[in-house]
């Protein structure tokens, strides 16, 4: 298995967050990092996502941290969905500076996988921090 896999939007998903179909949504693409078992994102969001001030939308820095936790269900080649998500704001996000967002796993019980997530800075201020429960539906 590679060390890392680019995570491109998939052209057939209308997922607003990644999918590839949707000409409203973000096409999210992050790294998968095996090593790791992190999924990593970095963007400059630009000024389409912002509340106000130059900084971003609250819901646009839940929906960043959801992806990303999200899709560490990779690593379980399972699909799972949301089924709790608390954001902590911490500092408020530039609209026009990089960002790195990360998610991984810290725990299963039976269905339920427990994730994590960061949104930082470029010098590696933790801006939100993101907390998720996903409930397995399927196999990939």
């Amino acid at each position: 298995m590679r060390k890392t896999i680019t995570l491109t939007p998939n052209p057939a998903n209308k997922c607003f967050g990644c999918g590839g179909d949707n000409a409203s949504g973000m096409k999210l693409t992050f790294e998968q990092d095996n090593v790791n078992r992190r999924i990593v994102g970095r963007f400059v969001l630009g000024e389409s996502y912002q509340g106000g001030g130059g900084f971003a939308h609250g819901g646009i820095i839940a929906t960043l941290l959801d992806e990303a936790m999200g899709k560490v269900c990779r690593f379980r080649e399972v699909r799972a969905v949301t089924a709790e998500l608390t954001v902590e704001y911490l500092k408020p996000v530039n609209v026009q500076s990089e960002i790195v967002v990360e998610g991984r796993e810290t725990e299963q019980k039976g269905r339920n996988l427990f994730m994590t997530g960061e949104i930082r800075n470029g010098v590696g201020e933790v801006l939100a921090r993101g907390k998720g429960r996903f409930v397995v539906i399927g196999q990939k």
